[in-house]
């Protein structure tokens, strides 16, 4: 079967829109009895090879499975390019090699939540969605949510049970208290210190405000340790108090956090 490129980049866009993780499969190199020629393409998702072929057979079915762990890791691996030999590891009786790149898309291993819809959230949004993560954005205000923009990566959640959407969290969530003030950030805080995890968790305000939130979470019998795990203010020491430049101090801080913390791995693993 002819690659067809219009065809490919055409499904590679429809998965995208609709947020769907997929690989895509190439294969880089072909030596002996190779199934498909070099530079073959496949299209995988979780549920199987959705454009394009490797060639059939085992190779190809390899290849699917493969890829689909690859989705299903949590390792923040995007990129793979490994090599198999025909026999040896895929059970051919021909010889020969295959080497094949895996290359992810979709499968976002960076999730940001941002609890308040207001000015600020107003401009980070849109820089966090230029990056490779997902956001959520929480507020009691549909009129704000509604100013953010429509992008298959970010959902909008109106709600007046703002703590009660702690217990969604999914793992390994990058947390920003915006609410409209201390009186609505201290609920959420105060309930993900005392019952939840999360590897990055910032409150905007001043460093009085900080004191004040210490204070209260001290009052409510939230540990000391947990008191001093959140940033406020968040953002790094640099910029002027307008939302543009305090959501690009934000930015930086949170792309330093998640460096730090590996929660996304840019490297490609070879074998």
């Amino acid at each position: 079967m002819a690659f067809d490129l219009h065809e490919h980049l055409h499904k590679m866009n429809r998965l995208v829109a609709a947020g769907s993780a997929f690989v895509v499969v190439t294969m880089v190199e072909a030596r002996g009895s190779a199934p498909q020629i070099q530079g073959a393409k496949a299209i995988v998702t979780r549920d199987g090879i959705v454009q394009g072929t490797l060639g059939g057979g085992k190779v190809e079915a390899k290849a699917i499975v493969h890829a689909q762990e690859i989705l299903d890791r949590d390792d923040g691996i995007c990129c793979e390019l490994i090599t198999w030999n025909l026999q040896t590891e895929i059970g051919m009786t021909c010889g020969g090699e295959v080497r094949f790149y895996f290359e992810v898309f979709n499968r976002e291993d960076w999730k940001i939540v941002v609890f308040g819809a207001g000015h600020v959230a107003q401009s980070l949004v849109p820089i966090l969605l230029r990056t490779s993560c997902t956001v959520t954005c929480i507020d009691q205000r549909q009129v704000w949510l509604d100013r953010l923009p429509s992008h298959p990566r970010l959902s909008k959640i109106c709600t007046d049970d703002l703590k009660g959407q702690v217990k969604r969290l999914a793992a390994k969530s990058f947390v920003l208290l915006m609410t409209q003030g201390h009186s609505t950030d201290l609920p959420v805080l105060a309930e993900i210190l005392a019952n939840h995890h999360v590897p990055y968790l910032g409150v905007i305000g001043s460093q009085q405000k900080a004191t004040v939130l210490k204070r209260n979470l001290k009052e409510l019998a939230i540990s000391a340790e947990k008191i001093e795990s959140f940033f406020c203010p968040v953002g790094l020491p640099l910029g002027n108090n307008t939302p543009a430049e305090i959501s690009i101090s934000i930015m930086a801080q949170l792309i330093q956090e998640r460096d730090r913390l590996r929660i996304v791995n840019h490297k490609t693993k070879a074998f």
